[in-house]
């Protein structure tokens, strides 16, 4: 073997030589575009010459090289040599042998299809960062160092160089351990911060399911909640945190309380949104984040809803036909200087309401609104409970365990209930007309509809005390038009009273000597809850609710 010959080929080789050639070529004679064989130069202040690459003793260099060399040739890519520092790591290896047998630690890597292809091919080839049985770390790179013709008559010859990475390796597997660390602590924060568990309202099913992005994706900020708020309605909302990692998953925390904070004043919801955006800034003004709030009201049959920058909800109806609620659409929230606004979309019995975020219709190669209608056409299809719908919109969308962004959906039924079930669901309004003489109408009223609804007579005498009581506080303080309305489910009884005047009561402390101001708190003592909120359009309304008896088990 020519090891003259082939250390010319080894990386970098050639160029150093062509290099030091160009230096030593006339610049009369640089134009010509011959280059002369290297040689050695004498340089001008008397230092001894540099050995040109020709004269320098190949086997030599090989030998003392701490990178790994091994030189095969031949089909079977038989042994022809092996360095110091390859015996070293894999111990002594027989000249000659094929390199199937005798250089079992190349076979266990898959370097030799590799060898296979770089003496067919004549191009080098690289594997990057293998870890062999000596337990180090190693880039190889094969490199051909036979002529044309032996090739092509099935000879030549590959050297094998091996560089040890362990070092580099390592350090890489620290960072990779170190990231994975980070996007375990940032899941089980962010899932830590979802509800538990749904709350499941008188009215709904509902129905959840979060899925965070792939193993190399940090998680990111989406969330969603549901919160009865009394009286029959429910909020629901869903969001998404932009940025990824733990102070995502902080943020969508903090937004995630304050969003249950304020469901509880009952507001609007573009008035929520308004005091989400404010807060969003405050925590962190480079961080925004989109989130849609919605309010189902069952005496309604409506889904009132704000939205800032947040995805369409998608409504399908008991026809099976699919709607977007698109308007009206804020900027996300932190941005502020925006004054959002509330709109509704129907949903009555029998339809379903999905909200989602980006990561189940976004892709960097498809139009948004291309995946949106595909999203409504697997609407229209997913019938079965909330739970098998959000299976089914998420396995439609390709949503897999390597997906590359969280994603969140949120579902949401109002069924439409018959026979013996829909019995438990029952609705009775008075409109309250004239004086104080609506008082003694509204209780005989409330008394005829809890004895048709076959309430026992502890819960029939609190009923008609809490209209009693409800009533009187609006004729006293309201103004028309006034409305009573009861309505039963299968887990309460509610008590509403609405009336033009938006001015909302509260429970004080009634002095002895008072003959007012004992109402609310009467209500309040004898009913499971009570609350009041501000009506679309001015007014207000004042409910409370009894469990039943049968379902406090």
């Amino acid at each position: 073997m020519n090891f003259t010959r082939w250390s010319a080929r080894l990386p970098g080789t050639q160029r150093r030589a062509a290099a030091r050639t160009e230096t030593a070529v006339s610049p009369e004679r640089r134009g010509e575009g011959s280059v002369p064989a290297a040689r050695a130069e004498q340089p001008a202040d008397g230092t001894p010459p540099v050995p040109a690459v020709d004269e320098l003793p190949a086997r030599g260099v090989l030998d003392r090289v701490p990178a790994l060399v091994a030189l095969v040739y031949g089909p079977d890519h038989r042994i022809a040599y092996v360095n110091d520092a390859y015996t070293t790591a894999f111990g002594t290896r027989p000249t000659g042998a094929p390199a199937r047998e005798a250089l079992p630690e190349l076979a266990e890597l898959g370097l030799l299809p590799l060898l296979d292809q770089v003496l067919r091919s004549g191009k080098p080839r690289t594997l990057k960062s293998r870890k062999a049985v000596d337990g180090r770390s190693y880039t190889f790179t094969c490199t051909p160092v036979a002529e044309d013709g032996d090739r092509d008559a099935g000879g030549g010859a590959v050297l094998v160089f091996a560089t040890d990475v362990t070092d580099h390796a390592e350090a890489a597997e620290r960072l990779r351990a170190s990231e994975r660390r980070q996007r375990e602590t940032a899941v089980t924060l962010q899932r830590s911060l979802l509800p538990q568990e749904l709350e499941q309202p008188d009215d709904l099913r509902i129905a959840a399911t979060y899925q965070p992005g792939g193993t190399e994706a940090a998680v990111g900020g989406d969330w969603y909640d549901v919160i009865t708020l009394g009286g029959g309605r429910t909020a629901l909302v869903i969001g998404d945190v932009m940025g990824r990692g733990v102070r995502a998953a902080a943020v969508m925390g903090q937004l995630r309380t304050a969003v249950r904070a304020y469901a509880r004043l009952d507001l609007p919801p573009h008035e929520v949104l308004q005091l989400l955006d404010g807060l969003a800034a405050e925590i962190d003004a480079n961080q925004i984040a989109t989130c849609v709030y919605a309010v189902h009201d069952p005496n309604e049959g409506r889904l009132v809803y704000a939205s800032a920058g947040h995805l369409p909800i998608l409504v399908r109806d008991e026809n099976g036909t699919v709607s977007r609620a698109d308007e009206p659409t804020g900027p996300p929230l932190g941005t502020g200087g925006w004054i959002h606004a509330s709109g509704s979309i129907a949903l009555g019995p029998g339809s379903t309401a999905v909200l989602y975020t980006d990561g189940l219709v976004e892709r960097r190669d498809a139009d948004l609104d291309e995946s949106i209608a595909a999203l409504e056409a697997a609407l229209a299809g997913a019938t079965g409970t909330p739970q098998v719908v959000c299976d089914r919109l998420v396995r439609s969308a390709g949503v897999t365990a390597d997906h590359d962004d969280d994603v969140a959906v949120l579902v949401l039924q109002h069924p439409a209930r018959t026979g013996p079930d829909g019995d438990l669901f029952r609705n009775a309004g008075l409109e309250l007309l004239g004086g104080v003489e609506a008082a003694p109408r509204a209780r005989a009223f409330a008394s005829g509809v809890l004895t048709s609804w076959r309430f026992p007579a502890e819960l029939h005498d609190l009923g008609v005390l809490a209209t009693s009581e409800l009533v009187a506080n609006s004729l006293q303080h309201g103004t028309p038009p006034m409305r009573l309305r009861l309505r039963r489910t299968d887990r309460r009884l509610i008590v509403e009273v609405t009336d033009g005047d938006d001015h909302l009561p509260r429970r004080r402390r009634a002095e002895p000597g008072d003959e007012s101001g004992r109402g609310i708190a009467i209500v309040a003592t004898i009913a499971s809850s009570w609350g009041c909120r501000r009506t679309p359009g001015g007014g207000k309304a004042v409910w409370c609710e009894f469990v039943l008896p049968e379902a406090k088990h």
